[in-house]
C-alpha cells in the first residue's frame, strides 16, 4: 500500500510540478490511504506566458460497499485552482448515479454517497465534473470524467453452481483414484483482498475420499473399496473464502459417489447337488428344471454361461442360460422312458463370460455342481410298431380280403390290452374295416383305381384299462392297377390322303392311349382288322415303339369314285390280361398339289373349273345370293302392286264352299287356284275354261253353255264393298274372299254353282246316274231338285 502511494505522489509531482506537460487533460490514478484525502484540483487559467499546467489531476475515488452508517459516506472533494474561496465557483456533477447515488456540495465540491452500494450489482460508476462561474454561468474548466469504484467487502459466500454432484468410480480402485472435481464461485472481488479466495474441505465422507483444498479434485482415500460391501457414498464438500481463515464465509454441496462394478467375484453354486424329477412323458425341447449359480457382481460381470460336463446321461439333456435371471435352464434333447432307465446323473459348470485380467490370480472364475434327474413313470398310450403303415391292394380285390395289419403295444408296467378303431373323420367313405382285436385291415367295398388311386386314413389304438389313453397312426393304401381297359387310338381319328398318293406312302402316324395305369415298359401293337385285309386300300405298319403309320396300298385315289375310306385298326396292350380294341379311322381323299400340299377336300369342288381359287368361289356364291335376293324382292313388290284394294268383310265366302275329296281326278289337282275370275267376273265370259290350270288336250265330257253375266257374284261383291266403305273399323284395304272350284282332273267337272257357266235351270245331272253307286246320293239330290224346278215351271 505504501509503495502504491509513493508512486502516485511521484506521478503528481512530475505532471503538476511542471516536469511533464500533457497534450490534453487526462486521468491519473492514485490510491489514498483514507477516502477523506481524495481531492480533485481544478487549476485556473494564467494570463502570463508560461508552461500550461494540466487542468484535472485527481485520484480514482473509492467508496466502501454495504456502508451502514447514519451519515452519507464521504467519497472525495472537487477543487479548482481558480477557486479562491470567495464563493464565485460552483461545482456540478453528472453521469452514473449523479443526484441519486452521489451528491456534491456546489460550494465546497465535497462528494458523498447517499445510499448503500453493492459491488456485485455495479462495481464502478463513471461521472463527469465541471466548475462553473456563479455569475456568468460559464464553465471555468472543461468537463472531465472520473471513476468512483465500489470497494469490495466479504459479503458473499462461495456457491456450488453445478451441485449437487453425481460421480462414480470403479470398485477396488487404488488410493488416489480420480473421482470428480467440484468448483465453487464467490461473487466478491477476486482482485481485492481474500474475499474471493476459496478453500475446499470434506465435512462428511471420510475416510473413503479426500479433496484437494485448492483445486477441488476428489480422490479415493482407501484401497479396495468393495461394491458388494457398500455401493453408494454421500460426500459433503465445503468451500470457504478468506482462504479458509476464521471469519470467512462458507458454502456446501453434496457429491453422490457410486462404486461401479468390476468382475472381481466368480460364480458359485449355493449347493453341490441339484435333484430334479422329470415325467417320462416330457416333450423334446421342453424345460425340465432350473439351476442357478450366484455371482455378486452386476451387469455383464454377472453374466454366466452354463455347460454340461460330458458324462452319464449328459447327451440326453441340454442347458441354456436365461438372460434375465441368469439361471441355467435344463432342456430335454431325447425322449425319456421310465421302463428303460429311471435316473440320470451329470455335472454342470458355471463360468463368467466377461473376465477381468486383474483378478485372475484370485483363482478360476467357474464352479461345478452335480445334477441328478429321476424319471417318473407316467401311464402312456399304446405305441405303434411303425410311425406310418403303407399297404397295397389290387383294384379287383374281392370285398372282405385282408390287405394288412397294424400293431400297437402298451409299454407301461402291467401292460393293458389294446383295441383298434378307424378314425372315421379321415375315412368317411368306409372303404376299409379293421379287426378291433387283431388289427387286421380288410376291404369293405370294391375299389377302382381310376376313381381313387390312393387312400389315406388313420387308425386309433386305445388301452382297455384307460380308454382316454389313445394313439393314432396314418395308413397309406395304394390301389394297384388291373388291366381292364383296352388301349385306344390317341387323337386324331381322322386323316386325309392325296389323290396322287403313291403306294407305300405314310399318311398318318398314330399312337395309343390306355386308361389303365400302364407299368414301365408297356408295349402296344397295331394291326389291321381281319375283315379289312381283303384287298385293302390302306394298311398299318407297326413301328414297335408304341406308334404305327397308316400306309397307302394303291397308286392314286379318286374323289369321284370314293371320297371317304374307313380303316379298322386293332390295338393290343402287353399287360395281363391282354386287352385290345378296334378303332376305325376315317380317311378323306383330297386334292393336293405336286408337293403334297392339300388344296381341297370338299366333294363340291370336284365339279368346279380347274384353277378356280377358294376366294373366287366365295365371290361367285355371294353374287348368286345377291341376285336371288333382288329377284325375290322384285316379285314381292309386283305382287304388292297387283293386290286388289278390295278386302273380304266379316263373312268369308269360302265358308260356303264344300270340297269333295273323292271325286277322282279332282283330288290330283294340287296346283294353286287363280282368283282372277272372282276379281273380274267378266273374265268368265271371255274364257270359257278355267285359267288356274294348264289346258288339257282331252275333251270335256260335257260342254257348258255361256251365260251373259254372273250377277250373283257381282251383287255379292258390291254389297260387301259398300259395307266396308261405311265401316269405320275396316282395314285400309278391303279383304277379298276367294271361292275356288275343283280342277279339271275330275270327269264330273266342277260341282260348284259359283263357277258354273249355266244357270241351275239349265243344269242336267242325269249323267250322275251313270257314274255308279258311289255317286247315287248326288244323283238323287240333284235329280230331285231338277224335278222340282220342272214342276215349278210347268
Amino acid at each position: 500500500m505504501l509503495t502504491r502511494n509513493c508512486l502516485s505522489l511521484l506521478l503528481w509531482v512530475l505532471f503538476d510540478g511542471g516536469l511533464l506537460t500533457p497534450l490534453r487533460p487526462q486521468l491519473q490514478q492514485t490510491l489514498a490511504t483514507e477516502p477523506r484525502e481524495n481531492v480533485i484540483h481544478l487549476p485556473g487559467h494564467r494570463s502570463h506566458l508560461q508552461r500550461v499546467k494540466r487542468g484535472w489531476v485527481w485520484n480514482q475515488f473509492f467508496v466502501l460497499e454495504e456502508y451502514m452508517g447514519s451519515e452519507p459516506q464521504y467519497v472525495g472533494k472537487l477543487h479548482s485552482d481558480l477557486d479562491k474561496g470567495e464563493g464565485t465557483v460552483k461545482y456540478t456533477l453528472s453521469g452514473d448515479g449523479a443526484g441519486t447515488v452521489f451528491t456534491i456540495d456546489e460550494t465546497t465540491g465535497d462528494i458523498h454517497a447517499i445510499r448503500s452500494l453493492d459491488r456485485e450489482e455495479k462495481p464502478f460508476y463513471t461521472l463527469r465534473a465541471q466548475a462553473v462561474d456563479i455569475e456568468t454561468r460559464k464553465p471555468l474548466e472543461p468537463e472531465s470524467e472520473f471513476i468512483i469504484k465500489v470497494q469490495d467487502i466479504n459479503d458473499n459466500e462461495p456457491k456450488f453452481l453445478d451441485g449437487p454432484y453425481v460421480a462414480s468410480v470403479p470398485e477396488m480402485s487404488p488410493v488416489g483414484a480420480y473421482v470428480l472435481q467440484v468448483k465453487a464461485t464467490d461473487a466478491d472481488d477476486p482482485t481485492y483482498g481474500n474475499s474471493a479466495r476459496v478453500v475446499y474441505s470434506i465435512l462428511q465422507g471420510q475416510p473413503y475420499f479426500s479433496i484437494d483444498p485448492k483445486t477441488g479434485i476428489i480422490r479415493t482415500a482407501l484401497p479396495n473399496m468393495d461394491r458388494e460391501v457398500k455401493e453408494q457414498y454421500q460426500v459433503l464438500i465445503q468451500a470457504k473464502d478468506m482462504g479458509g481463515q476464521l471469519g470467512g464465509l462458507a458454502g456446501t454441496t453434496i457429491v453422490n459417489i457410486t462404486l461401479t462394478d468390476v468382475n472381481d467375484n466368480p460364480p458359485r453354486f449355493p449347493k453341490s447337488i441339484f435333484h430334479l424329477k422329470v415325467p417320462e412323458s416330457s416333450h423334446i425341447g421342453s424345460a425340465i428344471g432350473r439351476i442357478r449359480a450366484v455371482d455378486p457382481d452386476f451387469g455383464q460381470n454377472a453374466e454366466i454361461e452354463y455347460n454340461i460336463v460330458p458324462g452319464d446321461g449328459g447327451n440326453l439333456f441340454d442347458i441354456v442360460t436365461d438372460e434375465e435371471t441368469q439361471e441355467g435352464v435344463i432342456k430335454l434333447k431325447k425322449p425319456l422312458d421310465f421302463e428303460t432307465k429311471k435316473a440320470y446323473t451329470f455335472k454342470v459348470e458355471a463360468s463368467n463370460l466377461h473376465l477381468d485380467h486383474r483378478f485372475h490370480s484370485a483363482g478360476p472364475f467357474k464352479d461345478t455342481a452335480t445334477v441328478k434327474i429321476s424319471v417318473l413313470d407316467v401311464e402312456e398310450p399304446p405305441v405303434f410298431s411303425k410311425p406310418l403303415y403303407t399297404m397295397e391292394v389290387y383294384e379287383d380285390t374281392p370285398v372282405g380280403t385282408i390287405i394288412g395289419a397294424v400293431t400297437a403295444q402298451d409299454l407301461d408296467v402291467g401292460s393293458s390290452a389294446v383295441r383298434y378303431f378307424i378314425d372315421w373323420k379321415s375315412d368317411g367313405d368306409s372303404y376299409f374295416t379293421i379287426d378291433g382285436t387283431e388289427g387286421t385291415i380288410a376291404t369293405n367295398e370294391l375299389l377302382d383305381r381310376e376313381s381313387t388311386a390312393q387312400y389315406n386314413f388313420s387308425i386309433i389304438a386305445r388301452k382297455v384299462s384307460n380308454t382316454l389313453l389313445a394313439s393314432k397312426v396314418n395308413i397309406l393304401i395304394n390301389v394297384l392297377d388291373v388291366n381292364e381297359f383296352p388301349p385306344e387310338i390317341a387323337v386324331p381319328y381322322e386323316t386325309s390322303v392325296c389323290e396322287n398318293a403313291k403306294p407305300g406312302q405314310i399318311i398318318q402316324i398314330v399312337s395309343a392311349a390306355d386308361r389303365d395305369l400302364s407299368p414301365a415298359g408297356q408295349q402296344f401293337s397295331f394291326r389291321l382288322s381281319p375283315e379289312a385285309m381283303i384287298k385293302p386300300n390302306f394298311t398299318v405298319r407297326d413301328f414297335r415303339n408304341n406308334t404305327a403309320g397308316i400306309e397307302t396300298r394303291r397308286n392314286g385315289y379318286s374323289r369321284r369314285q370314293q371320297e371317304l375310306y374307313f380303316l379298322p385298326v386293332v390295338i393290343e396292350d402287353s399287360s395281363y390280361p391282354v386287352q385290345s380294341s378296334t378303332n376305325t379311322m376315317t380317311i378323306r381323299v383330297c386334292r393336293c398339289d405336286s408337293d403334297g400340299t392339300i388344296l381341297s377336300c370338299n366333294v363340291e369342288a370336284i365339279f368346279l373349273p380347274v384353277g378356280l381359287s377358294t376366294g373366287a368361289l366365295i365371290a361367285i356364291l355371294l353374287c348368286i345370293v345377291i341376285l336371288l335376293a333382288i329377284v325375290v324382292l322384285y316379285v314381292a313388290l309386283r305382287r304388292q302392286k297387283k293386290k286388289d284394294t278390295l278386302m273380304t268383310s266379316k263373312e268369308d265366302i269360302r265358308d260356303n264352299v264344300i270340297h269333295y275329296d273323292d271325286e277322282g281326278g279332282g283330288e290330283e289337282d294340287t296346283q294353286a287356284f287363280d282368283i282372277g275370275a272372282l276379281r273380274n267376273p267378266k273374265v268368265i265370259e271371255d274364257n270359257k275354261i278355267r285359267r288356274d290350270i294348264k289346258p288339257d288336250s282331252l275333251c270335256l265330257p260335257r260342254q257348258r253353255q255361256p251365260v251373259e253375266d254372273n250377277t250373283d257374284i257381282r251383287d255379292f261383291i258390291n254389297q260387301r264393298l259398300q259395307e266396308n266403305d261405311v265401316d269405320p273399323t275396316a282395314p285400309p284395304y278391303d279383304s277379298l274372299a276367294t271361292y275356288a272350284y275343283e280342277g279339271n282332273g275330275s270327269v264330273a267337272d266342277s260341282l260348284s254353282s259359283i263357277d258354273s257357266l249355266a244357270t241351275e235351270v239349265d243344269q242336267d245331272y242325269d249323267y250322275l246316274t251313270d257314274w255308279g253307286p258311289r255317286f247315287k246320293v248326288l244323283a238323287d239330290m240333284f235329280g230331285e231338285e231338277e224335278s222340282y224346278n220342272s214342276d215349278k215351271v210347268t
